[in-house]
């Protein structure tokens, strides 16, 4: 097997977003947040047609720039772009409005249909009687709640008549009438000629409202400036570009099923479901009720129903499952939960229009928290990367005495990985946290057991993983092809353990004997003989019964880096219990080594000294001889004075 990064290149680098370096998250003041959504809601009518404005120019500006590249005039490619743009939407809402009314209009003849369909359902049920139960029910609960109160005492007035309802209608001058039905229409009006407007003069001048921004809010730091307005206007653009693509595939084959089953108005149904499409998850279900309950009241029988419901499920698989991978090569960078509470949100505060807006207008406050430090916490909230480092993760888990999720977390990254590569990489750092909140006194021992315990029950959730392996490693011709090609690309091979028997033992904690496990785990997956000892079993009264008959090396590991002393004392106690015997230290690091390996080698009197997990088992599987054990030195008698010599010998 090849050691870490067989699989890939930089395994665990996807993970990661955030280095360690980099400060914590900050949250903003309540009164900051507070004072800003008031200013999104009470300027919304300033604020919307704004926001609707930038994420079209986002959208419009490719196309721009496409045109521009073949020599169009500036002013002519804006004013085309826009001109189309608009045109295309005028003509969709022309289409649609058409369309809906001709639905009303012929709303009276399916009266019919829905009418028997209801009489058929009310005989079906009557046989049980569930139907007629329940309308009793509901007509008893409705009278009860319109009966009036009983008076309280009976009195002998004659009940006074209703009184008649009279209803003065002038006739309306023709003005009047042309008033009544274009008031309706200014404030739409009005907001869309300002869109346009703003459009333009964006397109117009996008160069300088660049600069201007960056002037504004990130002189001092021009690179990161301009990488997040690259991110913002890659993210959006290609969000709108892509979703737009996406709701056409839907709404086009939706549409011509539709007619192809003779439901009325198809291409209205098609047209709302490209739009409906825009409102995450809810408009999807709302494009569908519409059709449904048209099939319901157009043909006498059920089928028709059916064969529409079957209509958008298929597509609904197809472009959940197909189109959308395909076309999503970036995506958002938004959390399924981040869009739904997004939706709930922009749609509090700007209703409808919010609710279309939202995902575009969360992405570009996830794009702001990713570049700007002070926003960071918008980016943790809505963001979908992962927040914690895999090993975070891990040890979190481990804290929790969570090992099931912990095995989850763990299969996920060995469908990338080999076995050695997250011991090495993220199992061995997790447990490092551990032995680090254990120096600084901030674990106790009962927790110190559930982590021990949590990533003992990790290495046996893995054997079967380690087995497969263990099997790869014996495999057929194109398993052992596909290894030697990663051999190849990682540049080093781990030795094989065949006929090897290997002891690994803890230092001097809980945390040490399951570092010494998953390094026995790996060992057997090379083909050694690999066994543990715990910590408890060094003691210099128990180290003589160690099992150590046909074992050839010993490896010792520790996650605390000042038990130089400590292993220096261990290697002396082993090569005296077996002069043959190899023993190798291994100080576990979850970076570089801190100094040569050799030279702390060399003064333990060890047969090698590693400090990361592919270190460990190559030394513990090579074929050296063990290390003499270097003759101790003991200090010379201090020799006694002659006066006193000569008074010892007096009194012998």
């Amino acid at each position: 097997m090849a050691e870490a990064g067989t699989k890939s290149q930089e395994p665990m680098d996807a993970g990661r977003i955030r280095s360690q370096s980099r400060a914590r998250t900050a949250l903003p003041t309540f009164a900051a947040t507070a004072a800003v959504v008031a200013i999104l809601y009470f300027a919304r009518d300033v604020l919307m047609p704004l926001a609707i404005a930038v994420l079209l120019t986002f959208a419009l500006a490719p196309i721009v720039s496409w045109l521009r590249r073949l020599g169009v005039p500036r002013l002519v490619a804006v004013i085309t772009c826009v001109a189309a743009a608009f045109a295309v939407v005028g003509a969709f809402s022309f289409v649609v409005a058409t369309q809906i009314g001709e639905v009303a209009q012929n709303a009276p003849t399916y009266q019919a249909n829905i009418l028997e369909k209801v009489r058929a359902l009310k005989e079906t049920g009557s046989e049980s009687g569930i139907i007629d139960r329940l309308s009793r029910v509901i007509e008893r609960v409705g009278q009860e709640i319109e009966s009036p109160e009983p008076a309280q005492a009976p009195t002998a007035k004659p009940p006074k008549p209703a009184p008649l309802q009279v209803e003065i209608s002038t006739p309306q001058r023709p003005i009047e009438t042309l008033r009544n039905l274009i008031s309706p229409l200014i404030g739409p009006l009005a907001t869309a000629g300002l869109v346009v407007v703003v459009v333009i003069f964006m397109l117009l001048e996008r160069e300088d409202l660049r600069d201007r921004f960056i002037r504004l809010v990130g002189y001092g730091d021009l690179h990161r400036t301009t990488e997040a307005l690259q991110d913002a206007g890659r993210r959006v653009g290609q969000y709108l570009l892509m979703q737009l693509v996406v709701n056409v595939l839907y709404g086009v084959p939706i549409g011509i099923g539709l007619w192809l089953l003779g439901i009325p108005n198809a291409i209205l149904w098609g047209l709302l479901a490209i739009v409906l499409r825009f409102v995450p998850y809810i408009g999807p279900a709302i494009a569908m009720i519409l059709p449904l309950f048209l099939a319901l009241a157009v043909a006498p029988g059920w089928s028709l129903l059916l064969w529409a419901a079957a209509l958008f499920l298929v597509m609904e698989l197809i472009i959940n499952n197909v189109v959308e991978p395909w076309l999503y090569g970036s995506k958002t960078g938004l959390s399924p939960l981040a869009i739904i509470v997004a939706a709930i949100f922009w749609t509090w505060l700007w209703g409808p229009i919010g609710l279309v807006l939202s995902t575009p207008l969360t992405v570009c406050l996830v794009v702001l928290g990713k570049h700007v430090p002070q926003f960071e916490f918008l980016e943790v909230l809505f963001g979908n990367e992962p927040v914690l480092d895999p090993k975070e993760r891990l040890y979190q888990r481990f804290l929790a005495g969570d090992p099931d999720e912990a095995t989850d977390n763990a299969e996920e990254i060995l469908e990338e990985e080999y076995l050695v590569d997250f011991y090495g990489k993220v199992a061995i750092p997790a447990l490092l946290l551990g032995e680090r909140d254990r120096v600084r006194g901030a674990l106790t021992g009962e927790q110190r057991a559930r982590i021990s315990a949590s990533a003992l029950t990790l290495v046996s959730n893995l054997q079967e993983i380690a087995q497969d392996e263990a099997d790869e490693e014996e495999g057929d011709d194109d398993a052992t092809d596909a290894l030697a090609q990663a051999e190849d690309e990682a540049g080093e091979e781990l030795p094989d353990g065949s006929g090897k028997s290997v002891l690994c033992i803890g230092g001097r904690g809980e945390l040490d004997d399951a570092a010494a496990a998953m390094l026995a785990q790996v060992l057997t997956v090379q083909g050694a003989e690999a066994r543990t000892a715990g910590h408890a079993e060094t003691e210099a009264s128990n180290i003589r019964s160690l099992p150590l008959g046909d074992v050839q090396c010993v490896v010792v590991g520790f996650l605390n880096d000042d038990s130089l002393n400590h292993a220096r004392f261990l290697v002396r106690r082993l090569k005296r219990a077996k002069a043959s015997l190899r023993v190798g230290i291994v100080i576990w690091t979850d970076g570089t080594a801190p100094q040569a390996a050799g030279r702390v080698a060399e003064q333990l009197n060890a047969d090698f000294v590693a400090y990361g997990m592919t270190d460990a088992v190559t030394g513990a599987l090579a074929d050296a001889p063990a290390v003499a054990l270097k003759p101790t030195r003991r200090k010379a008698r201090r020799p006694q004075p002659k006066a006193r010599k000569e008074k010892a010998n007096e009194k012998t």
